[in-house]
């Protein structure tokens, strides 16, 4: 039976059917990152769960044209429509021009990404080469009636907006209860209203990042620039857009706002995908509370909550083996186990790789047997298919290798399956593991050959009884994270789970 791709949509509150706006091609949206400081693991938790879903649409055989922004102006120290740039306010500091700062940190999180085996986005637009598209978007809301202008900036007129649409669907929020709780803050008297946001800002004397427009010199609003990009990319209405929980207010709603007020039409994106946050130890992870971590810090170890240093593969499946809505918290005790998780799936690729389909075979098919590998294959993909839960998929995968590895042992007769069962196991498990959830074996030299050495002198050890050796040899390969494997039909190794 023919499985279907269900994703919670965050706009609906429900999960619902993929059904693309104009099959077979899909158009994606994902919020990047700001580029003034380095990756860290709330960037990859977003990254992971956006790269997983563009790799699982390949897989479906649809067309994506996946679209991630880079954000190197317009962003706001607090989030705020007022104070520093956080790229100038990083460039002053380090006495760079802002652009050397946006391609430092935009360099290093490529670097980071490709370590974690990410495919690249189709497009990577930036928001300073966007500036043409946000001015004339601006326009279109000021000739609508939904923005106002003051002393050279532009304003988004939340109220007047409401009253045509309904700021808050996405996040839940109600304007009267927002405005309840509101109250001016120093620096926005200029707002007709608190919940109004910025869509241009005149530019004080001493703010570096500055564009003409025809409202002043100045730089756009931090929302504004998705808005644009998407539209430009992806047209005024796509498939998917994706960021962190985070981003759902203000940043998406505004986003919403902005596209609705801009050409009158219905939502920019059918279906809105958010990632759950990164916890630390049951803490939420933040620069103010001493628990953020890089990712350089968790490759090389270098950080005081760090016991290990863990390699990218490690990070990406620790990642994976939460479903992308929950929280996922970060512990030493979690990645290692998460190691662990990791070294199993990679054994079952090295098992794959070591079993052949007998030529000829006169056994009789196993028929309750060939049903249920069949099943097996088909729960691996009912995970992926019920909102991207790769923890169940992750589940799955490993009860299909529990019988991977007993036909490779001989507990089960591989004779008994038929061609095609095989071949599905063998698809299946590969596909996933590699293709989908992006996992591979991480290199280590060339282990195979180093191995067959020490097993040949294990061997020869066994054979001549110098059972000093054998056991020497078998805690050395310990430490390493290799166990030796005696089997009826030789010699062999695994990784230790």
């Amino acid at each position: 039976m023919q499985q279907k791709l269900n994703l919670y949509n965050t706009l609906t509150r429900k999960k619902e059917v993929f059904e693309p706006l104009h099959a077979p091609f899909v158009g994606m949206y994902v919020c990047g990152p700001t580029v003034y400081g380095e990756p860290h693991l709330g960037h990859a938790r977003s990254a992971v769960t956006f790269d997983t879903l563009y790799r699982y649409l390949k897989h479906l055989d649809y067309k994506v044209r996946y679209v991630r922004n880079i954000t190197d102006v317009g962003h706001l120290v607090n989030d705020a429509d007022e104070g520093e740039d956080k790229i100038q306010k990083k460039a002053l500091l380090e006495q760079l021009e802002p652009m050397e700062v946006v391609q430092h940190y935009t360099n290093i999180y490529h670097q980071d990404m490709a370590m974690l085996n990410m495919l690249s986005p189709d497009i990577e637009p930036r928001a300073s080469g966007h500036i043409i598209e946000q001015i004339e978007m601006i326009q279109e809301i000021l000739d609508n009636g939904l923005a106002y202008i003051v002393n050279g900036s532009v304003y988004f007129d939340v109220p007047a907006y409401h009253k045509e649409y309904n700021y808050g669907k996405l996040s839940g929020r109600v304007i009267e209860d927002l405005l309840g709780n509101s109250r001016t803050l120093e620096g926005q008297e200029e707002k007709r209203s608190p919940l109004d946001f910025a869509l241009w800002k005149k530019a004080a004397p001493s703010h570096i990042m500055r564009w003409p427009s025809p409202w002043s010199d100045g730089f756009p609003g931090w929302h504004l620039e998705c808005s644009a990009m998407s539209r430009k990319y992806l047209g005024t209405t796509f498939d998917i857009h994706g960021g962190g929980l985070d981003l759902m207010f203000p940043h998406h709603e505004c986003e919403i706002a902005q596209s609705q007020a801009s050409h009158s039409h219905s939502d920019s994106a059918r279906y809105w995908v958010h990632n759950n946050m990164i916890t630390v130890n049951g803490q939420k992870m933040g620069k103010s509370l001493g628990n953020f971590i890089n990712l350089r810090e968790l490759f090389n170890g270098n950080h005081e909550l760090l016991t290990d240093k863990y390699s990218p593969m490690t990070i990406r499946f620790f990642i994976l083996q939460a479903h992308y809505r929950s929280t996922l918290d970060f512990s030493n005790e979690a990645l290692q186990a998460a190691r662990k998780g990791y070294m199993k799936l990679m054994n079952g690729l090295r098992v794959l790789d070591k079993l052949q389909y007998p030529e000829e075979t006169a056994a009789t098919p196993d028929e309750k047997l060939n049903e249920e590998l069949l099943k097996l294959t088909q729960d691996c993909f009912r995970g992926m298919n019920d909102d991207l839960n790769t923890a169940k998929t992750i589940a799955s995968l490993f009860n299909l290798l529990k019988k991977i590895n007993s036909l490779y042992l001989g507990q089960l007769a591989l004779d008994t399956l038929s061609r095609g069962t095989f071949d599905t196991i063998r698809s299946t498990y590969r596909e996933l593991v590699q293709e989908v959830l992006g996992l591979k074996e991480e290199p280590t030299g060339d282990v195979e050959h180093m191995l067959d050495l020490v097993l040949g002198f294990y061997k020869e050890a066994k054979e001549t009884k110098a059972y000093d050796k054998v056991d020497a040899i078998r805690a050395e390969l310990k430490k390493q994270g290799i166990v030796i494997k005696d089997l009826k039909t030789g010699v062999d190794w695994a990784y230790e789970e």
